[in-house]
């Protein structure tokens, strides 16, 4: 992406279903909301990819979302998964998405640096291309919604991502 150095594993290297439909995000978005799947760790980009065929299928046929909710999603080695993608808008926290990006930590998050770091990458990439606010909120999705969401470990190091972007 860019001169910012990240690993992109696009929708069709996952295997995304195709979406339903698609609505794009009027502007750049003015929020942040960062999640965590609650799944079971990652290991290896096989395992990762199946995971996510699981989640969007989840998304899809049993909550009858259009796509995969989220955005993108982060990897525990920080591979960054195209999930919606930048400028569609999202169905990640119910009644925030028309102005939101939302990001999914995959699994159970246990101070990462690895996709910590890929995250903040994501975020200076997305507000240098004008996909996201300069002056955008970062919040967890408990922040916004009553839910346990994104787990304490990982709205604890959201200072350290509130610093960086």
């Amino acid at each position: 992406m860019d001169r910012i150095r990240m690993n992109v594993v696009s929708r069709l290297q996952w295997g995304a279903a195709a979406p339903k439909q698609k609505e794009a995000l009027k502007g750049s978005a003015q929020r942040v909301v960062i999640h965590h799947t609650a799944l079971q760790n990652c290991r290896g980009l096989a395992d990762s990819k199946e995971h996510l065929v699981s989640i969007q299928s989840m998304h899809m046929n049993q909550r009858g979302f259009d796509d995969i909710g989220y955005n993108f999603l982060v990897g525990g080695d920080g591979t960054v998964f195209e999930g919606r993608g930048w400028g569609v808008v999202g169905a990640h926290t119910k009644g925030h998405n028309h102005d939101s990006l939302g990001i999914a930590f995959m699994g159970n998050f246990n101070s990462n640096k690895e996709a910590l770091l890929s995250v903040k990458r994501l975020l200076l990439f997305g507000v240098s291309q004008s996909y996201i606010h300069p002056k955008f909120v970062l919040c967890g999705h408990r922040d916004l919604a009553s839910t346990q969401c994104p787990g304490d470990n990982l709205y604890a190091a959201l200072t350290h991502l509130r610093s960086a972007a």
